[in-house]
């Protein structure tokens, strides 16, 4: 028998900021859990930045026991050295979920929006002020780092539910 509700942990990664956002999808609603932003001291060394990365993924898995972990994957950039820590800090929480056995998913940054907002081109504020509507909240979802991840955990609860139409 196929479970009917799932917890999704959505995660846009950063070294500076990484955004979460967790929601439970039952057939067609999402309903929020929690978001919010991981933020590592800066002043750290970059290696420590990530630990305490993995750290806050960790937590959050412990705390709420995802079924699933959705995840932004790397975008090109024309600076190696940036697109590298990024890819790196996209690693420790892939890492984070497999180590817990929790299956992870990946979309590209114009795939969550489009599952937000309807078009792949859309703004920060436009991805922000779409999930404060789709999931009902009192506010705007801040910083856009969390609306981000919420999108993306979005985005795979879409998924799902095409999944289990056979689509």
């Amino acid at each position: 028998m196929q479970k009917k509700d799932y917890v999704i942990l959505g995660v846009d990664p950063g070294t500076r900021v990484t955004g979460y956002g967790l929601i439970k999808t039952c057939g067609q609603i999402s309903k929020p859990i929690d978001f919010g932003c991981i933020r590592p001291p800066i002043k750290q060394e970059l290696n420590q930045r990530y630990l305490f990365l993995f750290n806050g993924i960790e937590e959050l898995i412990k705390k709420y026991s995802p079924d699933f972990l959705s995840v932004e994957t790397q975008f090109f950039s024309k600076n190696a050295q940036s697109a590298l820590k990024l890819g790196m800090a996209r690693g420790v929480i892939i890492l984070a979920a497999t180590k817990k056995g929790i299956p992870v998913f990946e979309y590209a940054p114009k795939k969550a929006k489009i599952a937000a907002v309807g078009t792949g081109s859309a703004s920060k504020n436009q991805v922000q002020k779409m999930i404060q509507l789709l999931l009902n909240l009192k506010e705007l979802p801040t910083p856009e780092d969390a609306a981000d991840a919420l999108a993306l955990a979005l985005c795979h609860a879409h998924h799902l539910k095409l999944s289990n139409l056979g689509i």
